[in-house]
């Protein structure tokens, strides 16, 4: 990724002031936490975080493979002349073949291929798929998983383009025991701000470069305006119609040195009828493409590129 070149004003020296509380504009305090009950909340955070991307069933660290599907005929297997090469000790030479015609995608199987419709939640292994079938994307309705030998597959979409790939991966990684999150910076109520909620005339479809070298869309109902060290900014807000909280790519100086290069995610609650919200910079957070090369990540919109350093949250694994 081009790194674009930010102008880093001064760290924020004192983050007792990052809320004025007192201002012109009366802009409120977030509601208080004790200090030990943040730390006890944001460890269960962590440790639900930890186990979702370490879960053999499709969790990030259990990626092995994205692969996107060209119109017409995908085939599949261990051969290397297979349009999609899986290992060896898991698939036959030839699995079977992937056909995406006019954005729908149809498996035919080879005879004997070893498929298996993968349960969704537990990822158990059902019934053997011995004829051809729809597979539909998992931003659709009823969403096939795949199992073949220790390997999950499913066709993957993301939001804003046409293009899909077969999302691979394997329920066995030695990797997942492993796995540990990456180092924090220290948790601090100072980094809980809050925030006031300015809506666009109309939500915007906005396109997001993404570190395939491609662009994804989402919808920005609006930016979300806070405070640090007395001096206001705002972070384009991403939610669609049922979201019930507000996604935030974000990009600061901490990147150059202690943080992840593309930029961190975040999430914060929908804004009340009184239009405020609380933003938590102690939960941002690592894209999948921190982890693993297995994924497409849209990065922060140039808007999302904020002028100081945001020292909380996850650092680079």
């Amino acid at each position: 990724m081009k790194e674009k070149a930010i102008q880093t004003v001064r760290p924020v020296a004192v983050l007792g002031a990052v809320l004025a509380a007192c201002g012109p504009e009366g802009w409120p305090d977030p509601a208080p936490v004790e200090a030990d009950v943040l730390a006890a909340e944001h460890e269960e955070w962590r440790e639900g975080r930890r186990r979702s991307l370490a879960n053999p069933n499709a969790g990030v660290i259990s990626w092995d493979g994205l692969f996107e599907l060209r119109e017409g005929a995908n085939t599949f297997g261990s051969d290397p002349s297979a349009a999609i090469v899986l290992p060896e000790e898991d698939a036959p030479p030839l699995a079977g073949t992937l056909y995406l015609e006019d954005g729908a995608v149809r498996l035919v199987p080879e005879v004997g291929s070893g498929l298996h419709v993968r349960e969704p939640v537990t990822g158990a292994v059902g019934e053997t798929v011995t004829e051809p079938m729809p597979l539909p994307d998992d931003r659709s309705e009823g969403t096939v998983r795949l199992a073949l030998g220790s390997l999950g597959m499913r066709v993957h979409a993301e939001p804003g383009t046409e293009r899909l790939w077969l999302r691979v991966w394997d329920t066995d990684a030695p990797r997942l025991d492993a796995f540990e999150l990456p180092q924090y910076f220290p948790i601090t109520n100072d980094w809980r701000v809050t925030a006031r909620f300015e809506p666009y005339a109309e939500p915007r479809t906005v396109s997001l470069a993404d570190v395939r070298g491609g662009t994804l869309e989402n919808t920005a109902p609006g930016d979300l305006v806070f405070r640090v060290d007395g001096a206001e900014h705002r972070l384009m807000a991403f939610a669609g119609a049922t979201s019930r909280s507000y996604f935030i790519s974000l990009w600061d100086s901490t990147a150059v040195t202690d943080t992840y290069q593309a930029g961190r995610y975040m999430r914060a609650p929908l804004a009340g009828d009184d239009g405020w919200t609380t933003i938590d910079f102690n939960r941002t957070y690592n894209a999948p493409c921190a982890f693993t090369p297995h994924s497409v990540c849209s990065l922060p919109p140039p808007e999302n590129y904020l002028r100081f350093p945001v020292t909380a949250g996850e650092k680079r694994p």
